[in-house]
């Protein structure tokens, strides 16, 4: 049903990256990318993103921040954003998509993923832990 997944969230280098990567380890069978609603276009991910993903086994090497588009979102099944004022963000970008786009936090509390964007490594464990968490509950739904 759902063979394509898009995982949403502002730049593109931090959030985003984590939960695609995640979700091509636990479903490899699925197409998975990311984007962001404002990207950092062409950039890695984040050094403290990758370093933290890493400690998790988990490597980021070779992401490159895309932005949202209207032509993106039509291409996959299922958006997965990473707060709720990205619903409204992916909607404005793509009206067609309000369907189809949900918390990443759907199956856990439904609460927002912080963004750990120029913080501490604490931020971005603490969001690694719930996009990891987040991942695993979707995982389950769609093998």
């Amino acid at each position: 049903m759902f063979e394509k997944i898009l995982v949403v969230c502002v730049g593109n280098i931090c959030r985003s990256p984590s939960g695609e990567y995640l979700f091509k380890k636990m479903l490899p069978n699925k197409t998975i990318a990311s984007a962001g609603v404002g990207a950092l276009v062409g950039k890695p991910a984040d050094k403290m993103a990758s370093t933290v993903a890493l400690e998790h086994d988990l490597s980021l090497e070779g992401h490159q921040a895309q932005q949202l588009t209207s032509a993106l979102c039509r291409e996959y099944d299922l958006v997965l954003v990473m707060e709720q004022g990205h619903v409204d963000a992916v909607t404005n970008i793509a009206p067609e998509a309000r369907g189809k786009t949900m918390l990443l936090s759907h199956w856990t509390d439904k609460k927002d993923i912080p963004d750990p964007y120029r913080q501490s490594k604490e931020a971005f464990d603490h969001a690694y832990k719930l996009i990891e968490k987040a991942c695993e509950a979707w995982a389950k739904k769609l093998a």
